[in-house]
């Protein structure tokens, strides 16, 4: 089950929200928790004891680990939690590309050996494995102490909003939220906002563009046109912008409209000027985490210019992984990991000195190169897609007309996403709401109706997209 489908939007949202807003303060959580793993089991079946099995460890674990913090044994108990929740991940996520490339290696040296079936991959599990991790490491540090009501735990662990998509909350920014919570008008309401504007992105945005982009990167990457091969993936750099951040929004108003406060997760991205601020902006919940529970554990920048670039290209290169297990995915990360440190030997300081135009090509031109290893499935189709966007094929271009892959429709939705991809109508909104005729109360009521009008608006004209189409993907699913 998913944000954006019609089971969701008119069967288990509106009967949560009407059992959870009903019931007393005691019961919200439980039946918060029931909702949750009935949201996961939905899709994913019996794979939900997988799910409580982390959550029972890890409760277990924290008391331990709370208990024994100060003595030899609490640094083998949070040994123990990491492994066990690092095995758990890598059993699921890592096991079969671990046993492809074993046999691959074997194979060339001539030796037999066994293949492993296909495991199935829990949706969200590196959602709820990091979540689980940073809960028990931050006790071990005394950040937070251990919670003792395992109902708050699993809640805290398989709170449905950011479940399968993020952002990854950390246990100490909703510990207090998870004991004591309110839901006032205000805050369903920009609940409601907030969901709305996600889905928008979704249905509006993202989908749209992401199928015409399907189509091209479903072509033969060495038969097509460099237009045809820019075109495409600029299709796919807007729709994982717009379904990431869209599916964001979502989670973050679903958890204001329950009386949870997410931390944001995007930050208009794509308006960066370098790569290190790119990652201030894009997934902050993601970087935020491998920041503080790996860069700086392995030093950070504190041991001299040597392990400050290992750190970051040891970081990023595990941010790769984290997303998919795939040599793709560890190149996407090593580019931006190799970036980072290419600016901080003075690539940043020169762009300092270059027009801010120039800045933000070179940030667009990385992350946009970098995306054709995240949007590929093998290193061979990659390199021959890169090779097509810049003319070094050796295969002549059968796929060149541009005309067969964008429409009005195309071209209007790919204008909005060039607008919305930047803070250009915030912005707009700014300057409007200070304008003087706005004092008055009789001009700020009708513009009070005209945004709730537009919000309406917008809702429904998702909802006619979500009716009329049958591209609605779930691109976390290697998550």
């Amino acid at each position: 089950m998913v944000f954006s489908s019609p089971t969701f939007l008119f069967l288990f949202l509106p009967i949560l929200l009407a059992v959870y807003l009903l019931v007393g303060s005691r019961l919200k959580n439980f039946v918060l928790l029931i909702a949750s793993l009935f949201f996961y089991a939905w899709g994913e079946g019996w794979f939900v004891l997988i799910m409580l099995g982390s959550i029972t460890a890890n409760y277990v674990l924290g008391i331990l680990i709370e208990a024994n913090r100060d003595r030899a044994l609490g640094f083998w108990l949070i040994a123990a939690a990491v492994a066990g929740n690092l095995l758990l991940l890598i059993s699921f996520k890592y096991a079969n590309f671990i046993a492809d490339n074993v046999a691959g290696s074997l194979g060339f040296l001539g030796i037999p050996s066994v293949e492993l079936a296909p495991i199935h991959l829990p949706i969200g599990i590196s959602f709820f494995t990091f979540q689980a991790m940073s809960y028990v490491i931050d006790i071990y540090r005394g950040t937070n102490q251990s919670q003792k009501n395992p109902i708050n735990l699993a809640l805290y662990i398989s709170l449905f909003p950011q479940l399968i998509a993020g952002p990854i909350v950390r246990y100490h920014d909703i510990a207090g939220q998870l004991s004591s919570r309110s839901v006032g008008v205000e805050d369903f309401s920009i609940g409601i906002r907030r969901f709305i504007i996600g889905f928008a992105k979704k249905m509006i945005i993202a989908n749209p563009l992401g199928e015409m982009g399907d189509r091209i990167f479903a072509l033969p990457a060495a038969e097509i046109s460099p237009e045809v091969a820019w075109l495409g993936i600029l299709f796919y750099a807007l729709q994982i912008y717009f379904d990431f951040s869209g599916y964001s929004d979502m989670a973050i108003g679903l958890g204001r409209m329950l009386g949870f406060r997410f931390l944001e997760n995007f930050n208009y991205p794509y308006i960066s000027q370098s790569i290190q601020e790119f990652w201030r902006r894009w997934h902050i919940s993601l970087s935020n985490w491998f920041r503080d529970y790996l860069y700086i554990p392995l030093g950070g920048n504190r041991s001299g210019n040597f392990r400050t670039y290992f750190n970051l290209v040891t970081v990023f290169v595990l941010c790769g992984f984290w997303h998919g297990a795939s040599w793709n995915f560890l190149i996407w990360g090593l580019i931006h990991g190799a970036f980072l440190v290419i600016e901080r030997l003075g690539v940043g300081k020169l762009l300092d000195l270059l027009p801010r135009i120039f800045r933000h090509v070179y940030v667009l031109f990385v992350v946009t190169i970098a995306w054709v290893f995240f949007r590929v499935e093998t290193l061979p189709e990659a390199f021959a897609y890169l090779a097509s966007m810049f003319d070094l094929g050796s295969s002549p271009a059968k796929y060149s007309d541009l005309g067969t892959y964008y429409n009005d429709t195309i071209l209007f939705t790919l204008a909005l996403g060039l607008i919305f991809s930047s803070p250009l109508i915030p912005w707009f909104g700014g300057r409007v709401r200070e304008m003087d005729i706005l004092q008055r109360t009789s001009t700020r009521t009708v513009l009070d109706l005209a945004v709730v009008s537009g919000y309406v608006a917008v809702f429904f004209l998702g909802l006619t997209y979500l009716a009329a189409g049958t591209y609605n993907p779930f691109i976390y699913f290697r998550f």
